[in-house]
């Protein structure tokens, strides 16, 4: 029979001053007697978290050793060290894998994004793609945001809906791509998933309600390997699902495995990752120290806020150019099936960043935003001000004129502002500049359709040498692959999150001067891009 061991601690409440997870702060502590930090079983974080939280972090943790070494299996409030452990807690350590997948079946990397779930299928032995997968996150339908489908969850029976609908969701992704490579989703041994702080607690079932609120800390930061079919998610009779390690509640998964997408932690020379989604998500640092932060960036660029904004789909314009002296646009459109052409039905992203670097270059619109031509047909003054028709009603798919106003183009260039001010600050916070970045890599869907040149234009990344920015894609898919594939680099993630420093950005005097300087097209101070013309 396993041996278990009891152990009564007396661990010090969370805090904005030591925000370590409350799952983690039992870990950590356990660590001292255990000479390792022990796994625990998904399937009772929760039970374990609120006996932490009614018992004032007062506990008794029972660790049992199991195949996996040692496993927390019991949390009780108070010292009960008195009692000897039960019988059947000794079983408890069965639920944590023994060990990761091998060579043998298939793999999935998934990336649990906040608005699509994405990931790729593969042969274990060679590390052959088979199929990709995507769809649409399923919660988007309580919510596009986090918040919103924080507040969901927490009505009764909320939490649960939200963990199935994300389940239910990567069951079907991973049973497609199955489908697409003629095998049985049964043949599946192991799955790599990331996601941001949040997505990793709906994906695992776990509980959400602390991750906004003072001191922000989440349920756990750590989560050790788990039989999928524990969170629901039904595949072969022993698969293994390892979701990535978050470093808090600002800073997923996702970016840990960035980070090893883009080796940032093994680089000599010093480089920046952005990754631009539902928030800017910034990490700059080298294989010595690594620096991280966040700041919300992201909605305006995902085409959550403009009116005519849609997320990249077939019939989104996702390029724009203006012709400097008719002033009539070009258009590139995303394809419909098999690259048959469409008519649009509004802007991506990409497609309104280039739109607003194109009115600036063509002099329609001033560094504040405002429009300077009036007298054309494709300007005309809305109830949100001046705006630039993109598309007219007979052009569009929808029926309707797609354009772009003075209200939405302010928001905008608050965005890019935020951008350039969450970077500028982070270098500034370390002493350093941006010429000392050997690499910018752009991660993320934007970072695979905008080009540096829109986003120096509109002053929203600096301006180097454009051969220095390496898009990267969905970073978090591709360090998900990597870690699925190759069992080496599998160490490298506890290094990871053991030299990532995070960095709150306190909003103060200096940082809205920033932001301030930042809301002009490109800069309040051209000097800083040289590159780009200043028009007044």
């Amino acid at each position: 029979m396993s041996d278990c061991r009891k152990y009564f601690l007396e661990l010090t409440p969370p805090s904005l001053g030591d925000n370590t997870a409350t799952i983690d702060r039992l870990g950590k502590a356990l660590a001292r007697g255990e000479g390792g930090w022990p796994a625990a079983p998904v399937g009772r974080l929760d039970g374990f978290a609120q006996v932490m939280r009614q018992a004032g972090y007062k506990v008794t943790a029972t660790v049992c050793t199991g195949p996996a070494g040692p496993v927390l299996v019991e949390v009780e409030p108070g010292d009960a060290t008195a009692q000897a452990p039960g019988e059947e807690l000794a079983a408890r350590a069965q639920e944590v894998p023994p060990e990761l997948w091998g060579r043998e079946g298939l793999g999935v990397a998934l990336d649990v994004g906040s608005t699509h779930l994405q990931a790729t299928l593969h042969e274990l032995a060679d590390g052959a793609e088979l199929a990709k997968g995507t769809c649409l996150n399923p919660q988007t339908q309580l919510g596009a945001d986090i918040l919103t489908r924080i507040h969901a969850a927490a009505q009764p029976g909320g939490g649960q809906r939200l963990h199935q609908m994300l389940v239910e969701a990567a069951a079907k992704v991973i049973a497609d791509m199955c489908a697409q490579a003629g095998r049985g989703v049964e043949e599946v041994a192991g799955l790599v998933a990331a996601g941001n702080t949040t997505m990793t607690h709906f994906f695992l079932g776990l509980d959400v309600q602390s991750i906004p609120r003072e001191p922000y800390i989440p349920l756990v930061n750590r989560p050790s390997p788990f039989y999928t079919s524990d969170v629901g998610l039904e595949l072969g009779p022993a698969t293994v699902g390892w979701m990535l390690p978050n470093v808090g509640s600002y800073f997923g998964g996702d970016l840990v495995a960035g980070i090893v997408a883009a080796d940032l932690h093994q680089r000599e020379d010093l480089a920046i990752l952005v990754d631009v989604g539902t928030n800017a998500e910034v990490v700059l640092g080298n294989r010595d120290w690594l620096v991280a932060c966040a700041g919300a960036a992201g909605p305006a660029l995902e085409s959550g806020v403009a009116k005519m904004g849609i997320l990249a789909q077939p019939g989104a314009i996702e390029g724009v150019k203006i012709d400097p002296v008719t002033y009539e646009p070009t258009l590139k459109i995303i394809p419909g099936p098999d690259g048959v052409a469409v008519s649009p039905k509004g802007l991506c992203g990409s497609g309104l960043l280039q739109l607003l670097a194109q009115l600036y270059l063509t002099r329609i619109m001033d560094m504040r935003g405002k429009f300077r031509i009036y007298d054309h047909p494709r300007v005309f003054e809305s109830e949100e001000g001046w705006a630039y028709i993109v598309a007219t009603a007979s052009e569009s798919a929808t029926g309707e004129a797609i354009y772009v106003d003075e209200v939405e183009i302010d928001i905008l260039l608050r965005s890019k502002a935020a951008m350039y001010t969450i970077l500028s600050t982070v270098l500034k916070e370390v002493g350093l500049e941006f010429s000392d970045l050997s690499a910018f890599f752009v991660a993320g869907a934007f970072g695979n359709v905008i080009d540096p040149d829109t986003a120096i234009t509109l002053g929203m990344l600096p301006d180097l040498p454009r051969e220095r920015f390496i898009p990267l894609g969905n970073s978090s898919l591709a360090g998900c692959r990597k870690l699925l594939l190759e069992p080496e680099v599998r160490p490298q993630v506890e290094a990871v999150v053991g030299r990532l420093t995070y960095l709150e950005l306190n909003v103060n005097q200096a940082l809205m001067n920033r932001f301030s300087a930042a809301r002009f097209i490109p800069h309040t101070d051209p000097g800083r891009f040289p590159s780009v013309p200043v028009w007044h």
